[in-house]
């Protein structure tokens, strides 16, 4: 009979400490109207860099970025996905609601259609996820200020009502594009059951789960291991 062989305690805190240093894989979802700036924030965010509007085009389908921070002392690893706001492609972007933790809901300041639209990007995510999800209304493009038709009040308001934070943004000078992407992150570190899998997931609408940051596309990119990796018959997109 074989003797019972114990870790010494330096392996098992070296087993521990590399637990610990591993990402915990959070999925984001950028949704709102077409030209609102929600490619513009992310391309701020990711790469700091901004395209006037003139030089951007529409996003066809869906964008994807990949980004690590560090939130409340814990490795995060952002998967941000960026989805086209025209009607035509809502069959297709429909999908991506799957397993994300964290929803950005931008309008244009600026544009007053933009912000009457959010009632029914809500009733989207009543639809495709978990009501634990943490969500953030954002108004962009604050550099127009001179031509806004969105008082911060109100959107203020609305969100309240919406139960989201809420925060004012520019892409172009880059005012609180930071604070939005770490004020999110934050909230779904203080929400265990969206990233921590002994915590439980709590389901939303319909049954719907968060799949702690893992959720897959059709044809898309899905996180196994903290590594990105395409889909089976599909491309990385």
């Amino acid at each position: 009979m074989q003797p019972t062989r114990l870790l010494p305690s330096s392996s098992s805190s070296s087993l521990s400490s590399m637990s610990s240093s591993q990402p915990i894989n959070v999925k984001l979802l950028l949704i709102g109207n077409s030209s609102v700036g929600k490619s513009s924030l992310l391309l701020r965010f990711s790469d700091e860099q901004w395209l006037p509007e003139d030089e951007s085009s529409a996003t066809i389908g869906v964008d994807f970025r990949v980004h690590k921070m560090e939130v409340n002392g814990k490795k995060v690893k952002l998967s941000i996905w960026d989805t086209a706001g025209q009607e035509r492609f809502r069959t297709i972007t429909s999908s991506y609601y799957r397993g994300a933790q964290g929803i950005i809901l931008v309008y244009d300041v600026a544009n007053r259609e933009s912000f009457e639209a959010l009632p029914r990007w809500y009733s989207e995510l009543e639809t495709y996820v978990s009501s634990s999800v943490v969500k953030i209304l954002v108004g962009n493009k604050v550099d127009k200020e001179y031509s806004r038709q969105v008082p911060i009040s109100e959107g203020q308001a609305f969100a309240k009502r919406m139960n989201s934070l809420f925060i004012e943004a520019s892409a172009k000078t880059a005012l609180g594009v930071k604070d939005i992407f770490q004020e999110l992150v934050e909230g779904i570190m203080n929400t265990p059951e969206l990233w921590d899998p002994n915590a439980g997931a709590s389901g939303g609408s319909k049954g719907t789960t968060t799949a702690h940051g893992n959720g897959g596309v059709p044809g898309g990119v899905q996180l196994v291991g903290g590594e990105e990796r395409a889909e089976a018959g599909g491309c990385s997109c």
